[in-house]
């Protein structure tokens, strides 16, 4: 087993508890010896996150936590989300993704960076498994550093300074056409203004450029005409399809992973209908894009 000692950091050049094993070419790695239940010292957590940075997933097994403890953790990582479409009661800040015969998939199979509908989206997404199907159900992501090196010189510079209008259009089915949910929904449109984020945003720790545009949220680029944009758009978002800039994970109860939004995106995919699925997920605030 090929073990590396985890990313190192600029702060300290202590050796972290805890060990890094590399699972893709291009980023996913298994975080080994971490037991997430007892809080991080600030020098752990700045090797954790340096980590999650170079290997941009980061996925621990056998962290059986409670939601209250997955919060707490989360915090560490900066503001938490609460998501606007999916009310949660108790624990606003945990989105429940509990999938079964009688709650289909909505729309988690599209590739996809969270929240890309925020002026401020998802910086780091981090997901806990509780319920998994015998077969299926299995979580991908996309190097989107790697899928923009992949492209000719060429085009990267003709898409470096363009921009794009994100929308949440994928949720808009959850309004229905009456006076109540067309309030909500002007409601929801008044917070969410389809921002405008570069095409190519650049990491703001690692310095590297990515794709920022994802079939999901991405509406059109700014200041081209609609078949100009489609034909960009539609080589962009080919790009996370390349298997050699993916990872795949077989998910098990008591797994958590971590994953930067900001250099990837990710794909979970359906083929577990009509089996239950169950995770618990918190989002950190992320930066404006730039």
């Amino acid at each position: 087993m090929n073990i590396d000692i985890a990313a190192k950091t600029q702060t300290t050049s202590a050796t972290p508890p805890f060990q890094i094993e590399r699972l893709g070419a291009r980023l996913g790695a298994e975080v080994i010896g971490l037991d997430l239940k007892t809080p991080m010292s600030p020098q752990t957590f700045r090797a954790f996150e340096a980590a999650l940075i170079e290997h941009k997933v980061l996925m621990l097994r056998d962290q059986h936590l409670t939601t209250a403890q997955h919060i707490a953790l989360s915090r560490m990582f900066g503001e938490l989300e609460a998501h606007p479409m999916r009310p949660q009661g108790e624990f606003p800040e945990i989105l429940v993704l509990d999938n079964h015969k009688d709650n289909p998939v909505l729309s988690t199979d599209v590739w996809h960076s969270d929240t890309t509908f925020r002026t401020n989206p998802t910086k780091y997404t981090i997901l806990r498994c509780q319920i998994m199907p015998r077969l299926g159900g299995d979580t991908l992501w996309a190097d989107m550093e790697a899928a923009y090196d992949g492209l000719s010189e060429t085009f990267r510079k003709m898409i470096d300074d363009l921009r794009a209008v994100h929308d949440f259009q994928n949720f808009r089915v959850l309004f229905k056409k009456t006076d109540e949910d067309r309030a909500k929904l002007r409601k929801m449109e008044e917070l969410f203004p389809n921002p405008s984020h570069p095409v190519v945003r650049t990491h703001p720790v690692a310095g590297r450029k990515s794709i920022y545009v994802n079939p999901q949220f991405t509406l059109r680029i700014e200041g081209l005409k609609a078949a100009e944009s489609r034909a960009i758009l539609d080589v962009l978002f080919a790009q996370a399809q390349v298997p050699e800039y993916q990872f795949r994970l077989r998910w098990a109860p008591g797994m958590i992973v971590f994953w930067d939004n900001r250099s990837t995106q990710h794909y979970a995919a359906n083929d577990y209908y009509p089996e239950r699925r169950r995770m618990e997920r918190t989002a950190v605030v992320g930066d404006v894009p730039c």
